[in-house]
């Protein structure tokens, strides 16, 4: 009941997820990605147990589609299943099980995997895949934005709009970006609107997060003072002011 896309960046290393569907948060459940190991959206009949065991395989030294043969193998429900995975040095792999809504498919790229059930049609997998191409050379978040666009316009989920995500991860145990549209009538446009407040005001604030191995300082004074700011006042606006 969903489409998403998992990537690796072959500039950065970043991993990320970006998944959009007709069900409230899906943040909260499809998305998994795990520091220097890889990154997975679990969908269809979600079985959070298979993103993390492909995970945990891909860090036992798995690549991506022998952790998924063996995550799917311990899952007696698979045919239910649909999974995209990529892993830490590119590797990308995904499944959809024969049970899954129509229409139903994946698409699997260099470096990326592109996958989605319960749709308007193949459309939406191939704009999402070619979208992804052609945006080689940008950042990861902006890649995987415009993937999300491009399945969106070409239909997306058959039964409508409610939520969206966005995650990346780089080398630390907490995520360098993840940003969730919980519900709303047009998810993946608002995402867009989150994401590009979210550059200018959150992005500056994580960067300046502690980091394993290095000393930790105090947050840089350009951070403090526009944080200080009340929401609408910072670059891009967004929120409200007091009261």
């Amino acid at each position: 009941m969903t489409f998403s896309i998992v990537a690796r960046c072959p500039a950065s290393g970043l991993l990320g997820v970006a998944v959009a569907t007709a069900v409230p948060a899906v943040g909260s459940m499809c998305p998994f990605t795990r520091a220097k190991v890889g990154a997975a959206s679990t969908q269809s009949w979600v079985n959070p147990y298979l993103a993390l065991g492909v995970l945990d395989a891909i860090a036992g030294g798995h690549g991506a589609r022998a952790a998924l043969e063996g995550a799917l193998a311990a899952d007696a429900a698979r045919e239910l299943r649909q999974i995209g995975v990529v892993d830490h040095a590119g590797e990308a792999a995904a499944f959809t099980g024969a049970q899954c809504t129509p229409w139903c498919g994946q698409e699997i790229g260099d470096g990326f995997a592109v996958q989605g059930n319960m749709l308007t049609g193949p459309e939406v997998i191939d704009a999402m895949a070619s979208a992804f191409r052609a945006s080689a050379g940008q950042r990861l978040d902006e890649r995987l934005m415009r993937a999300m666009e491009a399945g969106d316009r070409a239909g997306g989920d058959k039964r409508g709009r409610q939520s969206a995500s966005l995650r990346v991860q780089g080398a630390e145990d907490y995520c360098a970006l993840d940003l969730r549209v919980d519900e709303h009538p047009q998810p993946v446009t608002e995402l867009r609107r989150v994401l590009e407040i979210a550059r200018l005001q959150l992005v500056p604030f994580v960067e300046g997060m502690p980091r394993r191995g290095v000393k930790a300082g105090p947050a840089p004074e350009s951070v403090t003072s526009m944080l200080a700011l009340a929401p609408p006042e910072r670059p891009g606006g967004g929120g409200s002011g007091p009261g």
